[in-house]
């Protein structure tokens, strides 16, 4: 290769390491300062191409995106001085660039772990402000509320940061207290059984006393209606019967005698003593069967 030629591609190399260190992109999703000899000179970069001092000039830049800062599970003491064991995160994201450089140096871990210092210090002085009752399920929300409004104010003060939200992700118990409270929720849900199964026995009853009363209800309605059915029944029968009768009085009787002697004798062996001249033999001694 020819001098010409070794000091034009020399030229080039030095033009791109120039225009390499002229030229920086900052995009939608970052944040950034450019420092001039260490010196802070732009503050807050805003996306979008831009050009600075080669060599002078340096950019950090940052993620501003809402970031996740979850702290390790610590002890709280409720007003009642229980201890409770809490596992809790924070969303979080940079508000203001030139006050989280400062402050962290632009290091996401230092940012993180004070955040996670301060949002301690607040659990605990929000949870020693109020009973276990109130920190498990009573006043949660408000306490989550009234934590991330604090903690809000003071980031943006200490650490040019907002906290979006902070949540409980879990409220444990240590052990010593676990057994004691879940037997003592035992005993209330023993309780509630109770409560369950002597309610289910009383309505059991006045369920079964209705069944009963409209039984017998049905009973009797039954009863006098099959009562009704029988009399009309028997009043048709003599009705009909009677009728029979005047038409023919004489066969009637005849009909009569003869259920009489087949009823009386019945079998062969019977012994029957009675007057000849009964009228129980009347037809008997008539071969014509007249009277």
């Amino acid at each position: 290769m020819s001098n010409k030629g070794l000091l034009a591609l020399i030229l080039l190399g030095v033009v791109v390491l120039v225009g390499a260190n002229t030229f920086y992109i900052v995009n939608e999703y970052e944040r950034a300062v450019v420092l001039r000899f260490g010196a802070l000179v732009n503050p807050d970069v805003e996306p979008g191409v831009h050009i600075k001092i080669p060599f002078a000039d340096k950019v950090r830049v940052f993620d501003g995106r809402i970031l996740t800062s979850d702290a390790s599970p610590e002890s709280y003491y409720t007003v009642e001085n229980k201890r409770l064991i809490v596992d809790s995160y924070a969303k979080w994201r940079i508000k203001d660039v030139e006050m989280y450089y400062k402050a962290t140096g632009g290091q996401e871990v230092v940012a993180d772990n004070r955040l996670a210092s301060r949002i301690a210090d607040g659990l605990r002085n929000e949870v020693g402000r109020r009973t276990l009752h109130e920190v498990v399920s009573g006043e949660r929300d408000k306490l989550m509320e009234d934590l991330t409004r604090d903690m809000t104010k003071t980031a943006m003060e200490v650490l040019g940061v907002e906290v979006i939200d902070i949540r409980v992700k879990r409220i444990d118990l240590p052990e010593d207290v676990s057994e004691s409270v879940f037997d003592r929720m035992a005993a209330d849900r023993e309780k509630e059984a109770r409560e369950y199964r002597a309610t289910g026995r009383e309505q059991a009853e006045v369920i079964r006393a209705d069944a009963d009363r409209q039984r017998t209800v049905l009973l009797a309605n039954a009863y006098r209606d099959a009562e009704l059915l029988r009399g009309d029944g028997d009043a048709r029968a003599a009705a009909i019967f009677a009728d029979a009768f005047n038409q023919n009085p004489e066969f009637f009787a005849f009909v009569r005698s003869l259920e009489a002697y087949k009823k009386s004798f019945n079998s062969g062996s019977d012994l029957m003593v009675v007057d000849p001249s009964s009228d129980f033999f009347e037809y008997l001694k008539n071969a014509e069967g007249q009277k």
